[in-house]
């Protein structure tokens, strides 16, 4: 396989159809379809999960109700297989909780027509917190 010339459109719109699904409480549970049955991993606050089933059972276990994203940035990189390197920085806002910064990263490999979340690395940037 080679670059991907659309990597930066893929990346922004993978980003913007990601979390649209992830904000409405109703659909969360429908990014579980992003990710392989058994070749996906995430990261989630350094607690590492292998598999779509698993990866459901933590976005289930999430314990807020509303959650607000604004993305900052997008940044995209093509890799040498097809895929794309995309990594988010943005702001969340869970229930009343203050906003917080976050980064998340996502490794999108090559799937027929369409792409599977090989890797999600998400992490909220929160320093010296007691």
């Amino acid at each position: 396989m080679s670059l991907n010339p659309q990597y930066e459109e893929i990346g922004k719109g993978f980003v913007q159809q990601y979390y649209a699904i992830f904000d409405d409480p109703v659909n969360r549970e429908n990014v579980v379809h992003f990710y392989s049955a058994t070749d996906s991993f995430m990261t989630f606050e350094g607690r590492q999960i292998q598999g779509a089933p698993k990866i459901l059972e933590k976005v289930q276990s999430l314990s807020f109700q509303k959650i607000s994203i604004v993305i900052t940035t997008v940044d995209s990189q093509p890799t040498f297989d097809g895929g794309v390197l995309i990594s988010v920085l943005g702001r969340l806002k869970c229930d009343d909780d203050p906003p917080h910064s976050f980064s998340q990263i996502f490794l999108l490999k090559p799937n027929g027509g369409s792409f599977l979340v090989a890797h999600d690395i998400f992490r909220l940037n929160i320093h010296n917190s007691a």
